[in-house]
Parts: C-alpha cells; structure tokens; sequence
C-alpha cells in the first residue's frame, strides 16, 4: 500500500513537472523527468488545438524466418492498420488505444529517428522499440508462426478532399504522390510456434 502511494506521488510529480513551466527543478532533473515521462506519459495539447492528420498511412509488417540451413523465408506482407480499422469500425465505444497506438508510435518514429532510421538518443531507441514491439505483437497474435526478423512498409497516402456537400460524387486525391517508406529489418527474440 505505501509502495503503491509513494509510486503514485512520485508519478504525479515527475508528470506535473515535464508539463510546467520551465523552473530549477525541471532544469536540473530535466533528463531524469524525460526517462519517465517518454514514451508512455507524454503530455500534449491536441485535445484543444488538434492537429488533423492530411495524410493516411498504412503501415504492414512482414516477417522472416532463417531455416536450420541457414535460407531466410520471408512471409508476405501483413496489414497492421487494417487490423486497427477492424478494431473500430462499427464499433460505438472504441478503445483510444486500439485508434491511436500504432498511429502515434510511427509519428513518434518520424519525429526522433527522420529518415535515416538511425537512432541518435536513448528516446530515439525506445520509440524504434516500442513501434518495433507492437508490430511483433500484432503479428504473433493474428498471423502466428515463426519468425525472428520484422520488417515495416509505411506506405503515405494524401488524404483526399472531401465531394462537395449533398452529392454522390467521390471525394477527390491530391495531386501529391504516394510515398512508400520501407524500414530495415529488426531482429526479434524467436517468437511463435510451429
């Protein structure tokens, strides 16, 4: 119980003072505060001042497994935001989790790693982490088998310009390209079952 309380406190503290204006405390203890905070407690306004998304990104992972004589068998291309679309679609109550994970985790990628996807700080390799463990997660739960590599493909669509209001007419793409984004293959602890 007091375990549990002092966590929490001290939990409450580290939160309010990565949201508070800078002061002596968050200068000094600014890269401790940041450990804890990133990337499960990160604080953001877009509640109140969102910024909506002028992209669509489809992101599938493949899989590959070295045999015991040494050939590599790459498994074809599975949809993880098609999985995430299933979750909520006709759904009344979906979970923010199930609409936002894999979202934010790659906007978080994009925003530490750029596009040389070599990690420059500890924030950096947890985020490379983090995306690389959901897509691992996602993929041994729905897909199974074995397999000790993960490779992702984003693939940037621009969100098209809705038809105008009243009509039948479908909404119309930008004149912007399609953009497909293949990351390096990740090594994995074994995971599955034959």
């Amino acid at each position: 119980m007091v375990l549990c309380l002092a966590v929490t406190l001290i939990h409450a503290a580290l939160v309010f003072l990565h949201v508070a204006p800078a002061n002596p405390l968050s200068q000094r203890y600014g890269r401790q505060i940041d450990a804890w905070v990133f990337p499960l407690f990160e604080q953001n306004w877009r509640l109140f001042a969102p910024d909506p998304e002028s992209t669509n990104r489809h992101i599938s992972a493949r899989t590959m497994r070295t045999a015991p004589d040494g050939t590599a068998q790459v498994s074809g291309w599975f949809d993880l935001s098609g999985v995430d679309r299933s979750a909520t679609e006709h759904n009344p109550f979906p979970s923010h989790t199930t609409q936002n994970m894999l979202r934010r985790a790659w906007t978080s990628y994009l925003e530490t790693l750029g596009g040389d996807d070599r990690p420059r700080s500890e924030r950096a390799v947890l985020i490379q982490q983090y995306l690389r463990n959901i897509a691992v997660d996602r993929v041994a739960d729905h897909r199974g088998g074995v397999f000790d590599s993960i490779q992702l493909r984003v693939i940037t669509v621009p969100a098209a310009a809705p038809g105008p209001p009243g009509s039948n007419r479908p909404a119309t793409a930008p004149s912007a390209s399609v953009n497909t984004r293949y990351l390096p293959w990740w090594k994995v602890a074994p995971h599955g079952t034959d």
